[in-house]
This record gives C-alpha cells, structure tokens and sequence, in this order.
C-alpha cells in the first residue's frame, strides 16, 4: 500500500512540474495584452487627432451623398 501511494505521488508531482513548466499559449497571451495596451495609450495620446480625421471623414461622405443624391433626381 505504501509503495502504491509512493507511485502515486511519484506520478502526481511529475504531472505537476510538467504543467507548470510548458507554456502553452502563455506568450502569445502576454503579447497580446501588450499590443492593446499599446493601441489604448496611442489612440488615448493621440485622440484630438483621431478625432479631427474621422470628423472630416464623415463629413466628406456626407457631403458626397448629397451631392449624390442631388444628382439622381
């Protein structure tokens, strides 16, 4: 019974260093949450120029569909 229980834990604590020793995916996580961090501090640095360009962007397009507009009737 003993050596039974001496094999078990033998087993279990080799399960347990080989789980805590590979890193599936653990980098690929990590990079990822530090790009978005990077994205959240450059669009937060940069957002009256985001800003200046997406207002003009909907105003050309709005602008053009109008005028499209104006044209087909």
């Amino acid at each position: 019974m003993l050596k039974k229980m001496m094999l078990k834990k033998a087993w279990l604590s080799n399960k347990v260093a080989n789980f805590v020793a590979s890193e599936r995916g653990d980098v690929n996580v990590v990079s990822i949450v530090v790009l978005i961090g990077i994205a959240i501090i450059l669009a937060f640095a940069f957002r009256k120029g985001i800003s200046a360009i997406l207002e003009t962007l909907i105003n050309t397009i709005r602008g053009n569909a109008t005028k499209t507009i104006s044209m087909a009737t």
